[in-house]
């Protein structure tokens, strides 16, 4: 086994002290690996002109600046919280990502997709990742607890954000969850409790089917359905909140199925429903019926 720097190892106690999620930990320090990289020595020796320098690297490598604000993300946790160094963090900046509408599949879309779901795992899995709005993450993580058929919820536990929230349980996916239940692999069952078995049980003892897995096998039904947009499971997601707007649903209702902290976070979907957006009467079309006007009303003058 490798040994690490007393400066990795107390970098690791800071985040587990602070309880950062194991993706979080590893990012962070893939981050100090590549500016220590860069310095060719390590981060505890570095300068302000280093990071500075560091910076226009990274923007000069046409990096995105998504993965550049992550690897400065990384940094800042280094300087600010293991090395005590509030002249370095001051250094640091993001870069304001640009807004971009999400991508939406059309309802005829999504019918061709769950068409082309050859077998039940999948049919049902990208059904729960459009019909409840799931994370890629959160649906491979389901487990037989988290379905409570009685009151019509999945219960989604520990989401992004460490936080839990209740989706709906429409009757269609509940009869498909029944039947996948019936035929789906039970050989990693044995001494586990049936609440705490994994919906979709992976190849590896004890884990659920990797997120990489239903990527693979939703971009091949995507593309056996005739799909061509640059469509991610993420999508379906985006799907799921834009299609509830255009039929009228409250926006904090999705915001609460969606788990999103701030309600700015779900109002971008109203940039995205189209079925919206076109129901709109444009002040054009007024124009070309006679005897109406697009000016202001006139009112009625008290007697």
């Amino acid at each position: 086994m490798a040994t690490i720097s007393p400066l990795h190892q107390r970098m690791l106690e800071d985040m587990q002290a602070r309880q950062l999620s194991s993706g979080t930990q590893k990012g962070h320090i893939r981050s100090c690996r590549r500016f220590a990289a860069f310095l060719r020595r390590s981060p505890d020796h570095a300068r302000a002109d280093d990071i500075r320098l560091f910076q226009l690297h990274l923007s000069e490598s046409g990096m995105s600046i998504g993965n550049r604000n992550r690897i400065m993300t990384g940094l800042g946790f280094l300087f600010r919280v293991t090395l005590r160094r509030p002249d370095l963090t001051g250094e640091i900046f993001h870069i304001r990502e640009p807004q971009k509408i999400p991508l939406v599949l059309s309802p005829d879309e999504v019918r061709r997709l769950l068409a082309m779901a050859r077998s039940p795992r999948l049919h049902l899995m990208l059904s729960l990742a459009y019909g409840c709005g799931l994370r890629a993450g959160e649906v491979v993580r389901l487990r037989a607890g988290d379905i409570d058929g009685a009151q019509g919820i999945i219960r989604i536990v520990q989401a992004k954000g460490r936080k839990d929230r209740n989706v709906m349980l429409p009757g269609d996916l509940l009869a498909l969850l029944r039947q996948w239940w019936q035929v789906r692999p039970k050989r990693r069952d044995k001494g586990v409790a049936m609440e705490q078995r994994w919906l979709f049980p992976g190849s590896r003892p004890g884990r659920p089917i990797t997120t990489r897995q239903f990527s693979r096998l939703f971009h091949e039904a995507a593309a056996s359905a005739g799909i061509t947009k640059p469509v991610t499971l993420h999508t379906l997601r985006h799907s799921f909140a834009t299609h509830l707007l255009e039929r009228g649903t409250d926006i904090r209702h999705i915001q609460a199925l969606l788990g999103h902290h701030k309600l700015d976070t779900t109002a971008r979907y109203t940039r995205v429903a189209t079925g919206t957006i076109s129901a709109i009467e444009s002040p054009l079309d007024q124009l070309s019926r006679p005897g109406r006007s697009v000016g202001k009303k006139k009112t009625k003058q008290p007697a």
